[in-house]
């Protein structure tokens, strides 16, 4: 899954750990979804959502299909 999070992040100026210490996770939470490697639950993807003033929608995107249909 793709994401905006490092661009609201900055947007915001917040550091990884101070949106680690909003989300009450740790840095490497903010890191390995920044860089894609781990999807967050549901909860956590509404409190994302809920810190920056956006939708869902508007932070995660699905990966392009690789076959291209």
């Amino acid at each position: 899954m793709r994401n905006t999070l490092p661009e609201l992040r900055r947007e915001h100026g917040w550091s990884q750990q101070r949106l680690a210490d909003e989300l009450g996770v740790t840095r490497q939470t903010i890191i390995s979804i920044e860089k894609g490697r781990f999807d967050p639950s549901l909860p956590l993807a509404f409190r994302l959502a809920a810190v920056f003033g956006r939708a869902i929608e508007d932070i995660f995107s699905p990966d392009p299909d690789p076959a291209g249909s």
